[in-house]
């Protein structure tokens, strides 16, 4: 597959190239290519059931266009697979709008896909507005209906609100950047001034104008139309649903229950059909049974001020530990032919990620473990039967790190001792020579260049919990390790 479905302990031949890579000093080479919105349909239909994107949005203010992404990459030492961003509605943030694309470009070099929603301003009203009393406002009836009409006065403002972010779409179309653009996102809630009207005469019918102007008319092909509604314990989602021909990912915010219900993924399963699904904002980290039970999310996006506000560094280290969440690096794109099919199955020939992730595999099969799941420097780092679990998730970082994601420490020869059964630990990443390792291909051993010695399973014991330490290499069984892919 193109994509990290699962990232588990195999696929030793791309591993070595990895570190090898890593160690050379080569630069990768960027993530995503120029591409189009089909690329990112097959990826979603690969991913589905199987793994799932990681998400962060960032609100407001557009100068800080990364922020909330930076913060998953300092609790976590790796960036979300989506960047989620907004058009904007303070005057201030509508100025910076270049500020948001040039941020969309980056992360889509970077290897992530993009997401952009839109808290309009009413256009009953100036471009630039407040959140409370603008974005969040009520317009009568008589208003809508008139927005909706073609030929009316507030149709054509309406319009002319949408050309105002055609030449950013524009741009990054050029770019050759697809987006999940979800325009008027909650559309069955009464909050915004958009929402809460049902039938083919509401809502729905603003998406369809919306979608018509700026893709049939302004050419923008680039967007794939994210449709949005809120967990409303009063359901009748499908009464806001603008149909199959408008939309091309269905996807609900959880926010009154904090994670979906079962009930609810199987209401957004039924509107979607053969569409992916996916979670447009949760502020609750998905939680591993929550996975395994919905697992045809495709994608998740934590909302702004959420990911610290509501969930702790454990709980964030957790999600991006685990198996079927796919962050920045772990997933690639295809040629957008629409096939949603692997091309070449079973042939190695996944592009590399700029960094592996996921088990290292060691002498009897068993795995690196850190002791009890511990955060603390010092907590030994041991030999334990393999087990999905954030004990035994490392990340193989392209700087010759080898990181523990749950505790956000690193794979570290104890006080960067240089003598046979100095053991090995967890400790702060501090780029030290403690802390640095190298792979041969031959002979599978990780060896630490500063003591130019291997990781080495004590006494060559199989048992569980036996220390990990180093030892003048040796290319024997105690010594070699499968690292992840």
């Amino acid at each position: 597959m193109r994509t990290s479905l699962l990232k588990t302990a195999a696929t030793l031949v791309a591993a070595t190239a990895l570190l090898a890579g890593a160690l050379s000093g080569s630069a990768p080479a960027e993530a995503f290519p120029a591409s189009n919105k089909q690329a990112v349909l097959d990826l979603l239909s690969e991913v589905e059931g199987q793994s799932i994107v990681s998400g962060q949005h960032n609100k407001e203010p557009a100068t800080g266009a990364s922020a909330y992404t930076k913060q998953v990459h300092d609790i976590t030492g790796v960036y979300p697979g989506l960047w989620g961003g907004d058009l904007q509605f303070r005057s201030e943030d509508i100025a910076n709008r270049q500020v948001i694309v040039n941020q969309a470009k980056t992360e889509w070099a970077n290897g992530s896909l993009v997401t952009l929603s839109w808290h309009v301003c009413p256009p009953t009203g100036p471009s630039s507005c407040q959140f409370e009393g603008g974005v969040k406002s009520n317009i009568s009836d008589y208003q809508f209906s008139q927005i909706i009409t073609e030929g009316t006065a507030l149709n054509a403002a309406w319009k002319q609100r949408l050309d105002e972010a055609v030449p950013y779409l524009q741009q990054l179309k050029d770019a050759g950047v697809p987006i999940l653009f979800r325009p008027l996102h909650e559309m069955n809630e009464s909050w915004n001034w958009w929402g809460a009207r049902p039938g083919s005469d509401g809502t729905a019918r603003l998406y369809q104008i919306t979608r018509d102007y700026l893709e049939d008319t302004k050419g923008l092909d680039n967007l794939l139309w994210v449709w949005n509604v809120q967990d409303n314990p009063a359901g009748g989602w499908a009464n806001y649903y603008p149909g199959d021909d408008y939309v091309d990912v269905v996807t609900l915010d959880a926010w009154y229950k904090g994670l979906p219900s079962t009930s609810d993924y199987q209401q957004i399963k039924s509107i979607a059909g053969s569409k992916p699904i996916a979670l447009g904002e949760l502020g609750k980290m998905p939680t591993e049974s929550m996975l395994n039970s919905q697992p045809d999310w495709t994608y998740f996006m934590l909302w702004s001020e959420q990911l610290l506000g509501s969930n702790t560094d454990a709980e964030i280290r957790a999600t991006y530990s685990n198996l079927r969440v796919l962050t920045q690096g772990e997933f690639s794109l295809g040629t957008g032919t629409g096939t949603g099919t692997d091309p070449d199955p079973g042939t190695g020939g996944t592009p590399l990620p700029a960094e592996s992730r996921g088990a290292i595999v060691g002498l009897a099969g068993k795995c690196v473990d850190v002791a009890a799941s511990g955060t603390a420097n010092g907590t030994a780092v041991q030999l334990y039967t393999c087990a999905t679990g954030v004990a035994q998730t490392w990340i193989v970082g392209t700087d010759g790190t080898i990181s523990n994601p749950n505790s956000g420490k690193c794979l570290d020869v104890s006080a960067s001792g240089t003598a046979n059964g100095t053991v090995v630990q967890l400790w702060d990443c501090n780029g030290t020579g403690a802390q640095q390792w190298s792979y041969n291909s031959s002979t599978r051993e990780l060896r630490n260049p500063n003591s130019d010695k291997c990781l080495d399973v004590t006494g060559n014991n199989s048992a569980n919990s036996t220390r990990l330490q180093i030892w003048q290499c040796a290319a024997t069984a105690n010594q070699q390790w499968t690292l992840p892919s």
